[in-house]
């Protein structure tokens, strides 16, 4: 927690006001993600285990396949980092959630109820799935358990499944995200998909700065959503993450663009591009590192039209939280991102 507290002052000294809160949650977010790369990565490999270990069990179980239960469980994970309505899991390792109504019936009396019994009489989905008598939507079998019998209810297909996921979460961008994480997981068999790179080769000739917020005029009043790294035309343009490719094609605005939503949620936008690799399509998993177009000046006008401005890449930034999504700034990520390629290089 030290160095949580000295991250967010450090953030706080640099963002202004408004955007502290935000650029924390991710800040958070990525050191998350390095704990292995400071202390307790034993811990948290035990951690990736025990849920590997449970999504196997529920799998032989339900016949659904492991890499879907990953799947909900690394979104639901996500949400629950950055909205304040939901609970923060205080036990166990799995984060799905289920609310008080929906595990006990909506006209329980008992929120709190633990009993498959009057649970089942209320109307509750809530199940016991460690066989101790209890439905407890704190237990972790209990809660994978249940689950399964959302997904399972007309099948285990990948069809059956996305129909039900639909029918839980009401949203189609969350499905899509779901069915985008168990295809990753299942490509890569583990659940320690993690790292990132500079969006750019580091020792290509670029430069940057904090532009997030800047007031831009063509296309109407709006403010700039992400970091322009300026570079010369043809400079090759990376993945900055482990994702799947969403968006890839023409706007009015952004010219030649992709967008790449990785496991945290996060979607990640580049704009301006000169062109794309011809083995980036929408769907595909890339990796940190994978070229996936060339540094432009397209935009600002009908499919073609370039050289309204300097070539630059915009990289954007844009978090989901169930609900809703927004932008932030990415600028600490990518001077972090740099810092960490340039230290490997002088190894």
């Amino acid at each position: 927690m030290c160095k949580y507290f000295i991250s967010f002052l450090i953030v706080s000294l640099l963002l202004p006001l408004g955007k502290v809160y935000g650029e924390f949650e991710e800040h958070i977010a990525e050191l998350d993600q390095n704990l292995q790369a400071v202390s307790g990565a034993s811990e948290l490999e035990e951690i990736y285990k025990e849920r590997m270990t449970l999504y196997k069990q529920m799998e032989a179980l339900s016949l659904i396949p492991w890499e879907y239960y990953a799947a909900i469980d690394q979104y639901e994970r996500n949400v629950r980092s950055v909205r304040r309505d939901i609970p923060k899991k205080e036990t166990g390792v799995i984060s799905i959630y289920f609310t008080p109504e929906w595990w006990g019936g909506y006209i329980n009396p008992n929120q709190d109820d633990k009993n498959p019994y009057t649970i089942g009489l209320y109307g509750g989905m809530g199940r016991d799935g460690d066989g101790d008598g209890y439905a407890d939507r704190n237990n972790d079998k209990d809660i994978l358990y249940t689950m399964s019998t959302v997904l399972g209810q007309f099948g285990n297909d990948r069809e059956h499944i996305k129909i039900m996921l639909w029918e839980h979460y009401k949203r189609s961008k969350t499905v899509d995200m779901i069915i985008g994480y168990a295809k990753m997981f299942k490509h890569y068999k583990r659940l320690d998909v993690i790292g990132n790179a500079f969006p750019m080769p580091v020792r290509s000739n670029h430069s940057y700065r904090s532009t997030f917020g800047d007031r831009r005029s063509f296309g109407g009043r709006r403010m700039h959503e992400g970091t322009d790294i300026f570079a010369g035309y043809g400079v090759p343009v990376r993945a900055t993450c482990y994702g799947i490719v969403e968006l890839k094609g023409w706007n009015r605005l952004g010219g030649w663009r992709i967008g790449i939503r990785d496991l945290q949620n996060n979607y990640h936008y580049y704009a301006h591009l000169g062109g794309f690799s011809k083995d980036v399509q929408i769907g595909k998993i890339v990796e940190p590192g994978k070229v996936i177009g060339f540094v432009g000046s397209s935009g600002y006008g009908p499919p073609g039209t370039s050289g309204k401005f300097p070539p630059h890449l915009h990289y954007g930034m844009y978090k989901d939280n169930g609900r809703i999504e927004w932008a932030f700034d990415p600028y600490i990520h990518l001077a972090n991102w740099e810092r960490k390629e340039w230290a490997k290089l002088k190894r």
